[in-house]
């Protein structure tokens, strides 16, 4: 197992043990951890995601959302794992929509 997938779970029970011995910690309602694969062809981004839909058992969201991701996920109550993968031309056009963040700034 990789050092950073046991760290992750370890984070987990930890926060989920301090979460139940602080009730006075306010918490959201809800929680979603996503993973993303790595950069690759658009084709081996979305048999990835084909790959985990199979061991969740859950069915792939293809292109439903502005973005065009293609996405699995699993519910454990409203802890949500998350996979999604962001094809070349969905990253394109979040880089060109974002490329003049910072550059323009309104007269206030």
């Amino acid at each position: 197992m990789r050092d950073h997938r046991r760290a992750l779970i370890n984070g987990l029970l930890n926060l989920a043990i301090f979460l139940e011995t602080h009730p006075d910690v306010p918490t959201s309602s809800g929680l979603t951890l996503r993973h993303i694969p790595e950069r690759a062809e658009d084709e081996d981004l979305r048999a990835e995601i084909d790959r985990i839909a199979v061991i969740l058992g859950s069915r792939v969201d293809a292109g439903n959302s502005p973005y065009d991701h293609y996405a699995t996920s699993i519910h454990f109550g409203p802890v949500e794992y998350r996979a999604v993968a962001i094809p070349a031309a969905a990253r394109a056009l979040y880089d060109a929509e974002s490329s003049y963040r910072g550059c323009i700034k309104p007269n206030a």
